[in-house]
């Protein structure tokens, strides 16, 4: 199974008020491990950028300047993203712009239906709590230090390991076992002697302190009964 961790950065929120992309960043997963292939490409918006922008991702009209339109990189960006699930934060937002310059240049669009959206898994996953990529960085212990800017490629690379970490850990191993096929008379099965591996390293906690100290208000709460203080 193939997926394209995507990213992209813009001159700001809405492509009908004349906002444009200025940056792509994808990094391709096969059955859920990274490939090293990637795409990355700085666009020329053709239009000022505004001051609100520069602060989020530090791409100026100077450095822009030269940077090839989007139409002249419209045919290899599809060409990578072939007919992969797109996997981005906030899907919404990003394929709205893709699409807005597909449609205006002449290409063909995305359906929204490819996308993965794994702001809305993470909502799902942990109702209430924040569910930015610094914060899912935070609560999975994922090394985001090289962020001081939004940056499309380095946001997709980061964005893959918590899209691992969300749908059920950076264990892929434990889904890419072949599926035995049923037994048949007169057939032997060999064993493939494929066993889960442990992890090298525990996964930090996942709790707060906070978090942890109202657990603790809250077992207390319950007296010496309490099936928390019970050791098997």
């Amino acid at each position: 199974m193939r997926e394209i961790v995507l990213d992209t950065e813009t001159t700001g929120f809405e492509p009908s008020e004349g906002h444009r992309i200025v940056e792509i960043g994808g990094v391709e997963l096969f059955n859920h491990l990274p490939t090293k292939n990637t795409f990355h490409v700085y666009l020329n918006p053709e239009r000022p950028m505004p001051k609100e922008a520069f602060e989020v991702h530090g791409l100026g009209d100077d450095f822009l300047r030269d940077k090839p339109l989007f139409r002249d990189e419209a045919q290899r960006f599809l060409d990578f993203v072939g007919d992969a699930k797109l996997v981005i934060h906030n899907a919404g937002f990003d394929m709205k712009f893709l699409n807005w310059e597909l449609r205006a240049n002449g290409f063909p669009q995305i359906p929204n239906d490819r996308a993965i959206d794994t702001l809305m898994i993470a909502r799902s996953k942990f109702p209430g709590s924040p569910a930015s990529l610094d914060a899912l960085c935070r609560r999975f212990g994922i090394d985001n230090s090289m962020r001081e800017k939004h940056g499309a490629l380095l946001d997709s690379e980061i964005l893959a390991e918590v899209y691992l970490e969300l749908i059920g850990g950076r264990q892929p191993d434990l889904t890419l076992a072949p599926a035995q096929p049923a037994a048949r008379p007169g057939l032997v099965q060999a064993d493939t002697g494929w066993r889960p591996r442990p992890r090298l390293f525990p996964l930090p906690p996942r709790l707060t302190d906070a978090e942890a100290a109202a657990h603790e208000a809250f077992v207390a709460k319950l007296g010496d009964g309490a099936i928390w203080l019970k050791r098997g």
